[in-house]
């Protein structure tokens, strides 16, 4: 597959018309939020490509980017979103309306599984088997071709696996338990950057 690949910085072109149905992910440090900044999200259409942007971390001002992530009509397909909604919440200043989550949609969907990563969804509804080697690298810094790549095989399959996810979820009757995980959602994050990490279920 050939992809579409463009880097910006600091944030989205103003005239970058992208649809209404998008894939978003995010780049970081690390997973502690405080410690572990964000550094780059991309985009996808789902036409094969990929908006790239990396930010300055001095600002973190991408008002073109704010704009898309808070419009209640632009739906945002993420994967295991609560790491990147998290990110986004406190270097951007925003939070995301209108999510799907590809990884809370398998863990409901592919009960027939206990392997949930991007990597074993794309493997088993696209047949693809993409490369994770650079999952864990330096995004803080000048990036790779490789690591452009990896970045755009993060977002341009997630349109075809919440379908297929999506499908399943009807089928077998659990679509309204994945929409109220979704609204859930907020809270978890609200709860991770207020350093609740447990299960506040549990006994």
């Amino acid at each position: 597959m050939n992809i579409d690949i463009k880097l910006y910085k600091n944030d989205l072109p103003d005239d970058l018309k992208l649809g209404n149905v998008l894939a978003i992910d995010g780049e970081f440090m690390g997973l502690n939020v405080r410690r572990d900044p964000l550094c780059l999200m991309q985009i996808s259409s789902g036409n094969s490509d990929a908006h790239i942007v990396q930010f300055d971390r001095s600002t973190y001002n991408a008002p073109n980017l704010a704009k898309i992530l808070t419009d209640e009509n632009i739906i945002k397909i993420f994967h295991y979103g609560r790491a990147d909604l998290a990110h986004i919440k406190y270097y951007l200043k925003v939070d995301t309306k209108n999510i799907l989550d590809t990884k809370i949609a398998s863990k409901l969907a592919r009960s027939y599984s206990d392997s949930h990563s991007l990597k074993t969804l794309i493997k088993e509804f696209i047949n693809i088997d993409i490369s994770k080697q650079f999952q864990s690298s330096d995004f803080g810094g000048d990036l790779t071709s490789a690591q452009l790549k990896y970045c755009a095989n993060d977002v341009i399959y997630l349109h075809q696996i919440h379908k297929k996810l999506t499908d399943i979820l009807e089928r077998e009757k659990r679509i309204s338990l994945y929409h109220d995980c979704l609204n859930f959602l907020k809270t978890r994050v609200d709860l991770d950057l207020a350093l609740f990490k447990d299960d506040i279920w549990s006994h």
